[in-house]
């Protein structure tokens, strides 16, 4: 004879939430096995400033873990609380229990699993029993921390730090170009790897470029798409003038014309370093902006004829 498996609502185990949280304090194990964690109860209502964690277990590694139970369907509150705990305590790892994780805060958590150096786990908890026998509790972990979300995270992080040094970069350059030139002082610093403004006719652009460990600036030509081919033209001209302009600018320059791609460019590399070579921005942002300076000259005469 075989039995089948029937669901039980929590309240006929546990009345309220307190009841619950009692036992899992007597039963930690069950929790650990199924977050793969080894976990010690130290403390049940710990006061955490105005509030006071479920339950607070200590790792095999010593550190504290938040414990935040819940009946019903989870929502912003105890998520909000959850993290309050962890900031309070100082803990890396919080496990919320949910009787109804939703679907919105399992997303949130993995997001949070990948964006901080922190371990949540969202755990749904039932009531089960097989015939007559007692209810036992079903512990099942929705979301937890992985190393994929890890490695996702780490990549975001250096994303975001490399955003906030090119900002901190461009901030410097474009203040000190604005001392010798109005070519690019109507911008504001960005984020991206590059910075431009008008080289006087529309879809010509006066570019500042910026990678790990180089440097560049161009012209880029690109007057959309209903005006390809004028686009094309536009860099034909400029390149039967590739001897002046280039004698004019003191060296050759490199001319980028790739079929089915619909932007030019005419410009020149710096090797002097990149965003990622802090100490060599002072001699880096003044060779770019001489750069630049010449780069006009040199450029701006043939530009100026353009019929456009």
């Amino acid at each position: 004879m075989v039995s089948r498996l029937e669901r039980v609502s929590l309240r006929e185990v546990w009345a309220r939430e307190p009841d619950f949280v009692r036992w899992l304090e007597s039963n930690i194990d069950v929790l650990g096995e199924t977050v793969d964690l080894t976990l010690t109860p130290v403390e049940r209502e710990r006061a955490v400033g105005a509030f006071s964690v479920d339950l607070v277990a200590e790792s095999s590694d010593g550190t504290s873990v938040a414990i935040e139970a819940q009946y019903g369907r989870s929502d912003h509150d105890h998520l909000g609380k959850l993290i309050t705990y962890l900031t309070g305590l100082e803990a890396k790892t919080g496990i919320w229990i949910s009787e109804d994780p939703r679907p919105e805060h399992v997303t949130a958590v993995t997001w949070l699993n990948s964006t901080y150096d922190a371990s949540l786990y969202v755990v749904k908890l039932e009531a089960i029993r097989i015939g007559e026998s007692p209810a036992a509790p079903l512990m099942t972990q929705i979301v937890g921390p992985s190393e994929e979300g890890r490695e996702v995270g780490a990549t975001r992080r250096e994303v975001a730090a490399h955003h906030d040094v090119r900002y901190r970069f461009w901030d410097i350059l474009l203040r000190l170009a604005a001392e010798r030139t109005t070519l690019h002082s109507a911008i504001s610093p960005g984020q991206s790897s590059w910075v431009g403004a008008t080289a006087g006719k529309p879809g010509l652009t006066y570019n500042y470029g910026l990678n790990r460990h180089r440097a560049m600036v161009e012209l880029y030509v690109d007057r959309g798409p209903e005006l390809e081919l004028q686009t094309q033209q536009i860099y034909e001209q400029l390149h039967e003038s590739r001897q002046r302009i280039e004698e004019s600018f003191g060296e050759g320059l490199f001319w980028s014309s790739v079929e089915g791609r619909r932007a030019c460019r005419i410009g020149i590399y710096i090797e002097t370093g990149g965003w990622d070579d802090e100490d060599r921005w002072p001699e880096l942002q003044s060779e770019m902006i001489e750069t630049m300076l010449r780069f006009d000259r040199a450029l701006s005469p043939h530009i100026n004829e353009l019929e456009i």
